[in-house]
């Protein structure tokens, strides 16, 4: 499942840079405004942090919302206290794309983060054009020299860099590369299974003043309070907030 999510985004950035090249698009990722401080937004603070998604779709739950207006959401999310937003782009599963990112980024102040299955230079320079302040980077989809090489072209545009883990290995690999932000994702992305206990196993392998996120299997607010007594800095939330008030959810969450 992932390869073929990584190998749909890669063609689908690939139709894109011919109708937009690779020197328009870098040209206007180094004229964009400059990026918000993710880090500086997302640091451990009492209470636990979220990153709130616009997420219309999934390969494992199929639709969730149609949101038409993905701007109007976000700041929503804003209003419920989210820390930063996070915004699915990839087209083919998730029903997503850069025109919302886009949106999102005009009407909010928190950091923006682009949600996505990003394999090439290409992918992080429409990034930063689009306004992203955090771009993601999961590290089961790609070798070590260009987790490496594309991490470092993030963090050269200004922007953090959210690198997604599903292992002690893998967050190894993270780490060896310097990761400040680093997420434990319960899902596999091979099989699309959930162990929502695996950010408790892995987190006390990251080191102190690195950040940790929680990604998925979040249904309740005992699902966040089970991530932040697990050590979670930062919890990503999306399908709990599409299908409810998100205001009001976010709110709950927020106690922790």
């Amino acid at each position: 499942m992932l390869s073929d999510l990584v190998a749909g985004a890669v063609a689908d950035a690939h139709t894109r840079e011919a109708e937009r090249s690779f020197s328009v698009v870098e040209a206007a990722a180094h004229a964009a405004p400059a990026a918000l401080d993710a880090l500086d937004a997302l640091k451990p603070a009492e209470r636990v942090k979220i990153i709130a998604e616009v997420k219309r779709s999934s390969p494992s739950r199929g639709v969730l919302a149609e949101i038409a207006d993905p701007a109007g959401l976000a700041v929503s999310y804003q209003t419920g206290g989210a820390s930063a937003i996070s915004v699915l782009t990839e087209q083919r599963k998730f029903s997503g794309s850069l025109a919302d990112l886009e949106a999102v980024r005009a009407a909010v102040t928190v950091p923006v983060l682009r949600k996505d299955f990003i394999a090439e230079p290409y992918q992080v320079f429409e990034a930063r054009a689009a306004g992203a302040d955090i771009v993601l980077l999961i590290v089961a989809a790609l070798d070590q020299p260009t987790l490496a090489s594309l991490y470092d072209l993030s963090t050269s545009l200004g922007m953090a860099t959210l690198v997604e883990t599903h292992s002690a290995d893998e967050l190894s690999r993270a780490l060896d590369i310097g990761a400040s932000l680093v997420g434990v994702n319960a899902r596999n992305l091979t099989t699309f299974e959930l162990d929502r206990d695996l950010f408790g196993e892995l987190a006390d392998r990251i080191p102190s003043g690195v950040i940790r996120v929680a990604e998925s299997a979040v249904t309740t607010a005992a699902d966040v309070a089970h991530y932040r007594a697990g050590g979670a800095d930062v919890v990503l939330v999306g399908e709990a907030l599409v299908t409810s008030d998100p205001v009001a959810t976010l709110q709950e969450f927020l106690v922790v």
